[in-house]
C-alpha cells in the first residue's frame, strides 16, 4: 500500500492576503487559525477535511529555481467547474500561464487552468475528462511541466 496525500503545507509571506485568495477566490473553508510568537498559520479545507495549511514564515516569493514544490493541482469534477474558477480568478485579477482551459497533453481528455497564487506558487485546477478538444501548449511536454 502506498501513502495518500493528507494535506499540503505552503509557506506564505502574508497570511491575510493568502487567506483572501484561498478562502474567498478558491472557496476553501477556514478550519482553524493560530499564532506562535510572530508567525501565523491557518488550516483550510472542505467537505473532505483538511486540505491545505498556510504558514506565514516565508521571506520571499515562490522560487522555481529551488528544489521543492513544483505545483499544486486541484481536481474538480467537470470543465464547467474549471471555467467557474477561471471566471472568479480573472475577476480577482489573476494572470494565467495559458489562455483559458488547456489539455494536459496533445489529445488528452484531462485539462484545466494554470496560474499563480499571491506568492507566485504555481497552481492548477483541472478536470479528469472533457478537455479532448482543448489545445495543448506543448506537443512534447506535459502542460503542467514548465509553466
Amino acid at each position: 500500500m502506498t501513502p495518500r496525500t493528507g494535506h499540503i503545507g505552503l509557506n506564505v509571506t502574508d497570511l491575510d492576503r493568502s487567506l483572501g485568495f484561498y478562502r474567498d477566490v478558491l472557496g476553501f473553508g477556514v478550519i482553524g487559525e493560530g499564532k506562535e510568537e510572530d508567525r501565523r498559520y491557518a488550516f483550510l479545507g472542505g467537505d473532505s477535511g483538511l486540505v491545505l495549511t498556510l504558514w506565514q514564515q516565508a521571506q520571499g516569493s515562490y522560487d522555481t529555481d529551488r528544489a521543492g514544490l513544483h505545483h499544486l493541482a486541484l481536481e474538480v469534477d467537470s470543465l464547467d467547474q474549471v471555467r467557474t474558477y477561471e471566471t472568479a480568478l480573472r475577476d480577482h485579477g489573476v494572470e494565467f500561464a495559458y489562455d483559458g482551459v488547456v489539455a494536459h497533453g496533445e489529445g488528452a481528455a484531462s485539462g484545466g487552468i494554470f496560474f499563480h497564487d499571491p506568492d507566485g506558487t504555481r497552481l492548477e485546477i483541472y478536470a479528469p475528462s472533457g478537455a479532448e478538444g482543448a489545445p495543448a501548449p506543448s506537443e512534447s511536454a506535459p502542460t503542467c511541466g514548465f509553466f
